[in-house]
């Protein structure tokens, strides 16, 4: 039953417009979550729901995005195909950007002269890194999920911040990109104008990370807001907000991809949607009481874990805690 429901959502989203490769890849994804016993069929969107809530609450308080706890988590430990998580995963990322970046664009946060040259580069990349991602391997995919998972985690375990960086004069293209701004810091009750450096290096960066997150359904915000902040001198809460922009952008042009492809199950994405919004809304509230280095290394731990599991998954090895 479970089966035919997903199967038949598949085929319903492109009526007239899937063909017999994205149908069989369908009936793959929905047949090997069917195999794994006798369940009903609502089991596994509750078991979804479950998992989401919790990476919702996870990725608020220790300031990582949705996307990047999902897919491994689920690819990892749940008997949907990669394809399906991967597109599900850009969609849950691309849910809390929308949600998000309106609200930073009218705080003056969010900066469209920085968005848009970023944007253009990591979406054109993502796109090529979904079509990659989609024509290689499964297990080679996976694989390869599971090394960046763990330089994620290595990164996040090294990552510095800096709320204001120094910028002694910006460089050439951003002057004539005329990439600056003001902002208003309520901590400060002061104006902070702010302007960029090292831009050539940084758009090159983005095209790694654009590749990255339409290949893996990552999302990105997890190396926007470094190279952003640290490469490129962009204040701290200046970055978060571009960085959501960004990713209502990248991940709309990866996830484009993966639709019309067949690869959107609404009996994985709308649990999934709601879980993480649901987890994301207490998250914000836990936030406030909880102790975030405590928060930011279990998701670390998280993330060595799912790693770790997509690899061996990847590799077909047994899967030793």
């Amino acid at each position: 039953m479970a089966a035919t429901c997903a199967l038949a959502a598949a085929l319903l989203l492109h009526p007239g417009a899937v063909g017999a490769q994205e149908a069989t890849l369908a009936a793959q994804g929905v047949a090997d979550a069917a195999a794994t016993g006798t369940a009903a069929w609502w089991f596994w969107p509750a078991v979804l729901f479950g998992m989401t809530f919790v990476m919702g609450i996870l990725a608020a308080v220790g300031g990582v995005g949705g996307g990047v706890l999902f897919v491994p988590i689920v690819s990892g430990f749940c008997p949907f195909h990669l394809d399906f998580v991967r597109c599900t995963g850009l969609l849950v990322a691309l849910c809390g950007a929308l949600a998000a970046g309106p609200g930073f664009l009218r705080m003056n946060l969010a900066s469209l002269r920085l968005a848009m040259p970023v944007a253009l580069i990591a979406s054109t990349c993502s796109v090529a890194g979904a079509m990659v991602g989609l024509a290689l391997p499964t297990s080679a995919v996976q694989t390869s999920l599971g090394i960046v998972i763990l330089g994620i985690a290595v990164l996040m375990v090294l990552a510095r911040k800096s709320a204001f960086p120094a910028v002694r004069s910006a460089d050439g293209l951003s002057q004539a990109l005329r990439i600056h701004g003001v902002y208003m810091e309520a901590s400060l009750d002061q104006e902070i104008a702010w302007k960029i450096h090292r831009t050539v290096p940084g758009l090159l960066l983005f095209i790694a990370i654009g590749f990255m997150a339409g290949m893996f359904g990552l999302g990105a915000g997890w190396a926007n807001v470094p190279v952003l902040n640290l490469v490129m001198g962009v204040p701290l809460k200046v970055s978060v907000a571009t960085s959501k922009f960004l990713l209502s952008i990248t991940d709309t042009s990866a996830a484009w991809v993966y639709v019309n492809r067949g690869c959107v199950i609404p009996m994985m994405v709308v649990p999934s949607l709601v879980g993480i919004m649901m987890g994301s809304f207490i998250g914000v509230r836990i936030l406030r009481v909880a102790k975030p280095g405590f928060v930011r290394w279990l998701v670390i731990a998280l993330l060595l874990f799912s790693g770790g599991k997509a690899i061996t998954k990847g590799l077909g090895l047994p899967f030793i805690v």
